[in-house]
């Protein structure tokens, strides 16, 4: 089992650095928005806003602009409307994709999205065209700095918490949660001294699929112009 979140990959792959620091600023900022608007401005009594909070800080966003996404979001300082969106999409090879954004014009936001599958040979597809081919379920990943008994007593508190799978991938050991348990399970494991090193819901395809290297070549080119969108938050896709 492996997700395809960009944010829980970035390290891994392209880097904070390779991405344009506008359009970073620009989706880390709307995340927090967001997060302050449905739950409130304080990240000890929303969960959804200290994940925004912990991603932004990863990313080195300066504090003055988090403090400023928080008021907006609250409504302490006066902003464009952002909204949720979520859009399904058909890509090359077979591939389906997932794309949440946060943008204050929809219309906009659906025309670069258009813009970047037909130029690669996708299109975006219908309301639940998509979407009934993934399912949510909470991720958190744990630098392997331990010993293997170490690892092994976290394994089975995790579970004890609500963990529903675990797995290890590279240099982390990822565990997977419903997405209500989530918060228990990050909480459990920051009591126990263990740095969570990232943590959040995400879309996770039922059936993964492999692609052909020209395929992938094109897939590949539209992971980075939506990477470059400043609407994007984040997508996922069902490629292996």
């Amino acid at each position: 089992m492996s997700g395809h979140s960009r944010w829980s990959k970035l390290k891994h792959s392209k880097g904070a650095t390779d991405i344009k620091k506008g359009a970073l600023r620009t989706k880390l900022g709307h995340l927090i928005t967001i997060a302050a608007r449905v739950g409130g401005g304080d990240p000890e009594a929303n969960f959804k806003l200290r994940l925004a909070i912990e991603k932004a800080k990863k990313a080195n966003l300066p504090k003055d602009n988090i403090a400023r996404a928080i008021k907006r979001g609250t409504g302490e300082l006066a902003g464009e409307k952002i909204e949720e969106v979520l859009y399904e999409a058909f890509g090359p090879g077979g591939s389906v994709i997932v794309i949440e954004a946060l943008t204050d014009n929809k219309n906009r936001t659906l025309g670069s999205l258009r813009r970047i599958f037909n130029k690669y040979g996708g299109k975006l597809g219908e309301q639940n065209s998509v979407l009934w081919m993934f399912e949510r379920k909470g991720i958190i990943r744990i630098v392997l700095d331990m010993d293997d008994e170490k690892k092994q007593d976290i394994q089975l508190k995790v579970i004890e918490a609500g963990a529903q799978d675990i797995s290890e991938e590279d240099d982390e050991l990822v565990i997977y949660t419903s997405p209500e348990y989530l918060e228990k399970v990050k909480k459990d494991l920051e009591k126990q001294g263990i740095e969570v090193d990232y943590a959040e819901v995400e879309w996770f395809a039922k059936d993964l699929i492999s692609i052909s290297e020209q395929a992938q070549k094109k897939v590949d080119s539209i992971f980075e112009e939506l990477d470059d969108e400043p609407d994007v938050s984040d997508y996922y896709t069902n490629i292996k």
